[in-house]
């Protein structure tokens, strides 16, 4: 019971297990393979798929650290390979029905294995396309911007609306330190301000079991646990990139998406600090502007929300507020991985700001501070102070 605690995160892929939460848990992501010189695994990990044609997806920035290299491994191993590139130029790619929908175009009838070479967007639109054609896909890692890598949401927008629909799990994960070296700084504070953002997640999951009798997996919370710790550590030498942080960054974002993978929910990785994050964003995309990285804005977020347990801590249940540390506490950890630490650091107008903190509980249906804050008739008037610290 409870095995996978005492399993390194390599082994952990095909693991069933009974746990103590009462559920059988299995996660069937196939293989994974996350330390220096992965991507040389990649032939093996698609070898199962060798009879038909292997598509690999990248655009013209992931193809340079990885792409190319993960092409010339399959095609010297004998692989009859397809190649799709996004060639977006100074805009980012946005996991959009045109996007979605060249991925389905390029799907010949013989394709047997999609490779998705990225992070956050070309991960989530493979995932979602190959979820509904029945495909297997494998992702080779190039940053660690996001915790998306082995959960089996896909984040995709349909007319300007963001929402995460449940796709299926990759079979396999490549995360090669040598590639995750040469990240942009910007997808690297991503990452880290992404894996910031489950410490007031795990307290929101806390609330919504002791204030909405939603359900919980203590295992699961541990395994997140462990591995924030373990990032938290190391988390000054991201400045730098380097190798060993990267890996425990990349490890942590890994470790959330097994924990969401098992009991196929994201909330030991998302909470209010995600609502805030999907507002702007929405908002962003819906200006015909290129948004912040998702995981910055939830990283920038966190400390609002950890606001929030502070300014209702006189009526949370009991033990909730110890799961939250300072907002203080926060941005000084922010700062610490080089992730910036406010909003107004990122963009957000203090108009979008305060309106994300009032309708935020809208985004997307899932009990958390705000909700609580909203019922208890408190909502608006820690937005109005919340914001008013920050904007003055």
């Amino acid at each position: 019971m409870n095995e996978i605690l005492n399993m390194t995160i390599n082994e952990m892929p095909q693991t069933e297990f009974d746990c103590s939460c009462g559920h059988h848990h299995s996660f069937s992501v196939h293989d994974m393979a996350i330390r220096k010189g992965a991507i040389e695994e990649l032939p093996r990990m698609a070898a199962p798929f060798k009879d038909g044609k292997i598509l690999v997806v990248f655009d013209n920035n992931t193809y340079k650290v990885a792409g190319k290299k993960a092409v010339e491994l399959l095609k010297e191993d004998g692989f009859n390979v397809k190649e799709l590139l996004f060639d977006t130029g100074d805009d980012i790619l946005i996991p959009d029905e045109k996007t979605l929908g060249r991925i389905v175009q390029e799907q010949d009838l013989d394709v047997s294995l999609m490779v998705a070479v990225g992070s956050g967007v070309i991960n989530d639109s493979v995932k979602f396309v190959t979820s509904r054609t029945g495909l297997p896909y494998i992702i080779v890692a190039t940053a660690p911007s996001m915790d998306g890598y082995v959960a089996d949401g896909a984040p995709i927008i349909s007319q300007g609306y963001k929402y995460s629909p449940v796709a299926h799990l990759t079979y396999g994960l490549i995360g090669d330190t040598d590639i995750l070296q040469t990240a942009p700084q910007d997808l690297i504070q991503a990452g880290f301000g992404d894996v910031v953002g489950k410490i007031t997640a795990i307290a929101d999951w806390d609330l919504s079991v002791k204030a909405n009798g939603d359900y919980r997996c203590d295992t699961c919370v541990t395994l997140v646990q462990r591995a924030l710790d373990k990032c938290f550590s190391t988390a000054e030498g991201l400045k730098t990139r380097d190798a060993e942080s990267l890996g425990a960054l990349l490890e942590a974002l890994t470790l959330t998406g097994v924990a969401m993978a098992l009991v196929n929910i994201s909330r030991p990785a998302s909470g209010a600090e995600h609502m805030l994050s999907h507002f702007w964003e929405m908002d962003f995309i819906a200006r015909g502007l290129n948004p912040n990285h998702h995981g910055i804005q939830v990283g920038v977020a966190t400390p609002v929300i950890a606001r929030f347990f502070e300014e209702m801590e006189d009526i949370l249940p009991e033990g909730t507020k110890e799961l939250c540390p300072s907002a203080e506490e926060i941005r000084a950890l922010l700062a610490k991985g080089g992730a910036p630490t406010s909003p107004k650091e990122i963009g957000i107008s203090r108009e979008l700001f305060h309106e994300s903190l009032v309708k935020g509980y809208t985004v997307r249906p899932r009990y958390s501070i705000l909700q609580f804050a909203k019922d208890k008739g408190r909502l608006e008037r820690i937005a109005d102070k919340i914001t008013e610290e920050i904007y003055g």
